[in-house]
């Protein structure tokens, strides 16, 4: 039980302790999904690992529902296609397999989020520097220990300042949570405002 108790205490405590220089870019990516959103633009998300997963996982919720029932938003993980992440990782190798997708899928008006513990993930680094070089498109990253060479690359970097994968990765996936909360509550205000 004790454990149990000082896992959960970490997992908690690095939450709390998330500051300004963690949140204001997490808002400011927050707001450039609103509005890429609104405007038709979609999120992409993509990461290795327990990252992937979180990129699937917030990709599912603003597809289906987090809390509110509203229309389907766009946002696809890139890290779903077993026939493209094989076909691409075998022809051009691993280090492509989002550049590659981002090339195919992303567009002016998009959002590109890119989630890696280390901040040094090379295929995830290569996919947001071809999102910056398409343009117009916003680039953020979810990441840890001190945000590595993604940290610089990016529009908004969201870095967890620990450096336990497993903490890392809880703040990632709560800051997930978060996002879809707020871009459903952006839908749900828009939506009262035009009945009104």
């Amino acid at each position: 039980m004790e454990f149990i108790q000082k896992r959960l205490r970490e997992s908690a405590e690095l939450k709390l302790r998330l500051g300004s220089a963690e949140l204001e870019p997490f808002r400011a990516f927050v707001d450039a999904t609103c509005r890429a959103l609104r405007d038709g633009g979609k999120l992409l998300l993509f990461g290795n690992g327990g990252s992937a997963a979180d990129a699937q996982h917030i990709a599912a919720e603003l597809v289906g529902r987090y809390a509110l029932d509203r229309p389907g938003m766009p946002a696809i993980a890139l890290t779903t296609d077993s026939s493209i992440l094989t076909s691409v990782g075998n022809d051009y190798g691993f280090d492509s397999i989002f550049e590659r997708q981002i090339e195919a899928l992303a567009a002016a008006g998009d959002v590109a989020l890119g989630i890696s513990t280390s901040g040094n993930s090379n295929n995830v680094k290569r996919g947001l520097l071809r999102a910056k070089r398409i343009g117009r498109i916003t680039t953020a990253a979810l990441l840890g220990r001190t945000g590595g060479d993604i940290r610089t690359l990016v529009d908004h970097a969201i870095v967890i300042p620990a450096h336990d994968t497993a903490r890392i990765q809880e703040c990632h996936i709560t800051l997930g949570h978060i996002l879809c909360e707020m871009v459903e509550a952006d839908v749900a205000e828009r939506s009262a405002r035009e009945e009104a």
